[in-house]
């Protein structure tokens, strides 16, 4: 899945907890993260670009370690330990963390395939220690599909929605003063009060 899908879906994870009990605006960020932290394995394609452009033989450190370093138990583990240090409500914090992270590992399972079905992502769990076994799913659906379109766009709609509710968007990961914006303009928007009915 695209990253911007995979933080959504984490934001989701940390929204739907939050409905229960509020967690703290750094705890919620630590959960939404956690689903997009797996892809960390894939800076290498940075190299292979830098590379590539600067006239020096290729490297092909992305298609090497992506899914690789970042894609398993060990990584899953290392997210929970640094929220249990970080986070506010630390266990609860810590759990969802785990959960936001599987997520994303579920997600590239269900659709991170490429162009052609033999293109299929695996993940090898144990890795890097061991690269067996590896988990995979021959129904694995492109990453370009309808269903990763779809699902982008319902979590996006969903994330908006709760927006004009709770006064913040998943932009506030990034940007404070623009999720302001944003928030702002969506409660002028749908809000009928700010409307003046």
């Amino acid at each position: 899945m695209h990253v911007v899908t995979h933080l959504l879906c984490g934001w989701a994870v940390a929204e739907t907890a939050s409905s229960f009990k509020p967690l703290a605006a750094r705890d919620r960020a630590m959960v939404a993260w956690a689903c997009v932290a797996p892809d960390v394995d894939g800076a290498g394609l940075l190299i292979d670009w830098a590379n590539r452009a600067l006239g020096r033989a290729a490297s092909d450190h992305y298609e090497t370690w992506h899914h690789t370093l970042g894609h398993g138990g060990a990584a899953a583990l290392l997210a929970t330990l640094l929220a249990v240090c970080l986070a506010r409500d630390r266990w609860r914090t810590a759990a969802l963390v785990l959960l936001s992270f599987h997520l994303h590992l579920l997600g590239d399972l269900a659709g991170s395939r490429g162009s052609s079905a033999l293109d299929i992502w695996t993940i090898p769990y144990l890795a890097p220690f061991a690269m067996q076994p590896a988990l995979s799913w021959d129904g694995q659906w492109p990453l370009t599909s309808w269903q990763n379109t779809c699902l982008t766009i319902a979590l996006m709609a969903g994330a908006l929605a709760l927006a004009v509710r709770r006064g913040y968007s998943p932009v506030s990961l990034i940007s404070v003063r623009a999720d302001w914006a944003l928030v702002g303009a969506l409660r002028q928007r749908f809000t009928p009060s700010a409307k003046g009915l």
